[in-house]
């Protein structure tokens, strides 16, 4: 997942408006996508700041929630966006998890604070760990950074990946590695996997349909729309050994993939 306040930064000046549509029915769209360019950065940038202070004075996953109960549902209100949340019934959400999910937009990060049930952590590229507010909040909150430049690096990451695992924690991760612009799930790669197999718990297939009509990959061309979060069956890691992460990423791709198109089933 890429940085999102330079991205934001850059993308108000090519925001993505309807192409065929007559010039001035497309300024309201540039103005109203401008007002909530300048809204996700303040409210983004205001929430971390007074997490980070009130962090100095209080421990626990607290501001985890304050994530999931403020900041993603003051953005998804922000873009027009309605959730619908489906499946997760056969999930035991008391034991640590690892949910990998496809990626078509910036705003799947709200989605999945809203509607998983538990505190998240996040599996993220290393660039992101350089962006002011953001990268300072996500190290505060134990995120973690994959640098897939320095293997020995990222091997030392998906160790204390699965040591937060080990610890309870549910962890998300974006396994084709880049945001998808035509809506196709991507090959899903081995790392997420491996950190589940190493601690030993299931990998949650988890499908997010709508969320690149709301906010493309490029571009800030914010649309009124419905995001749907399905979550599929759990996948058990028993008796897997990590060489098995790459069946397992494409286990869990085909399950992505059939819960994003239900009627291609079968």
């Amino acid at each position: 997942m890429r940085g999102w306040f330079f991205p934001l930064l850059r993308s108000v000046s090519t925001l993505d408006l309807p192409r065929r549509a007559p010039r001035p029915a497309r300024l309201p769209w540039f103005a109203l996508n401008v007002l909530q360019a300048a809204f996700t950065l303040a409210w983004t940038g205001t929430g971390i700041c007074l997490v980070l202070l009130l962090r100095l004075f209080a421990g626990g996953d607290w501001p985890l929630r304050v994530a999931a109960r403020g900041w993603a549902p003051g953005l998804l209100r922000g873009a027009g966006a309605r959730l619908r949340v489906r499946g997760g019934e056969g999930i035991d959400w008391s034991q640590p998890l690892v949910l990998v999910a496809n990626h078509q937009s910036m705003i799947d990060v709200c989605a999945l604070f809203r509607a998983v049930p538990v505190p998240l952590r996040f599996m993220l590229k290393q660039e992101l760990a350089r962006v002011p507010f953001v990268g300072w909040y996500a190290r505060r909150m134990g995120m973690v950074f994959i640098d897939r430049g320095n293997a020995r690096e990222a091997r030392r990451s998906l160790s204390a990946a699965a040591g937060l695992l080990r610890g309870g924690t549910a962890l998300v991760a974006f396994p084709e590695g880049t945001r998808s612009r035509d809506g196709r799930v991507a090959a899903f790669k081995g790392g997420a996997f491996q950190v589940a197999i190493e601690a030993g718990v299931p990998v949650v297939p988890v499908a997010i349909r709508g969320s690149g009509a709301v906010l493309p990959a490029s571009g800030f061309g914010v649309r009124p729309g419905t995001i749907d979060v399905v979550f599929g069956q759990p996948l058990s890691t028993d008796g897997l050994q990590p060489q098995d992460r790459n069946a397992l990423a494409r286990q869990a791709q085909a399950a992505v993939a059939a819960l994003l198109h239900p009627a291609a089933r079968g």
